[in-house]
């Protein structure tokens, strides 16, 4: 059998990754559609800015057509701004900042809308505070939701399983945050407690400041599974697993246990963990 050729690879493998790509575009667009019209239904109901003197359908359009404007600015700058690494530790910060610099942008042109569909609003600094105000709690709301459903988005596209590296390979990056006490020590398990993770090993267990789906990143090269999801295990670290009317849990040594959730339990047991 002739060896592919290069370009036939390289355009099967554009065509396999362009698929997720594609679906992740579709759902972030569809999520964000999503909470534009959430959003413009509620102020639609509550006639904010005075908008009450329309029918609803029009402060609906009216509505979904400023926050559309208003999340387009939105993400843009968030995807400038969050390839700062300060601003990328400083969510609550970020969401602030983007909402001010947003709210001052759009106040002016919600004022002039608003007047001119409306006939409402009136002049001088109280009705531009008002305005501004109130886009600020917007836009703060907005970002919010947007945040969150991210990370959500974010956690659940974090890889179920890790696998053992080859033979020569480099350990998993994840190794070298382990604290001095713990270096050299069998990892049993991950779990994360706030913002924390807390490791179990053969030395004892330590806290570092990590994101449970960043550290299963780093975790490749181990053989592993999240169980749970605030769980990832080691898959030597298992002696066994108990099973009840309502839960399932992996022992671990030192007397551990782990959950394991309905979310990965079918997962668990086709890799025959359980």
């Amino acid at each position: 059998m002739r060896e592919t050729t290069p370009l036939l690879r390289d355009t099967t493998a554009d065509a396999a990754h362009a698929s997720p790509k594609a679906r992740r575009w579709r759902g972030e667009a569809i999520r964000s559609l999503t909470i534009v019209i959430c959003a413009a239904v509620f102020l639609s109901a509550s006639a904010a800015f005075g908008t009450d003197v329309a029918p609803i359908s029009t402060r609906f359009v009216f509505w979904v057509v400023l926050l559309a404007l208003g999340t387009l600015a939105n993400q843009a700058a968030r995807a400038y701004g969050l390839s700062l690494p300060a601003l990328v530790r400083r969510p609550i910060l970020t969401t602030l900042g983007l909402a001010l610099g947003l709210s001052a942008v759009l106040t002016p042109l919600i004022i002039a809308v608003v007047r001119l569909v409306f006939g409402r609003l009136g002049g001088g600094w109280p009705s531009v505070l008002y305005v501004f105000g109130t886009s600020v709690t917007i836009s703060m709301a907005m970002s919010a939701l947007h945040l969150l459903a991210a990370r959500r988005d974010a956690a659940g596209r974090a890889p179920i399983q890790t696998h053992a590296g080859s033979i020569g390979a480099p350990p998993p990056r994840f190794l070298e945050r382990l604290p001095l006490k713990l270096r050299g020590a069998a990892l049993y398990a991950v779990e994360a407690e706030d913002h924390y993770l807390r490791l179990h090993t053969s030395r004892g267990s330590a806290l570092i400041l990590m994101r449970l789906s960043d550290a299963i990143s780093e975790l490749e090269g181990l053989d592993g599974a999240r169980t749970h999801r605030s769980w990832w295990v080691a898959r030597e670290a298992v002696q066994g697993a108990d099973r009840s009317e309502t839960r399932i849990s992996l022992r671990l040594p030192e007397g551990l246990t782990a959950p394991v959730s309905r979310t990965y339990a079918k997962n668990l047991r086709e890799a025959g963990w359980l």
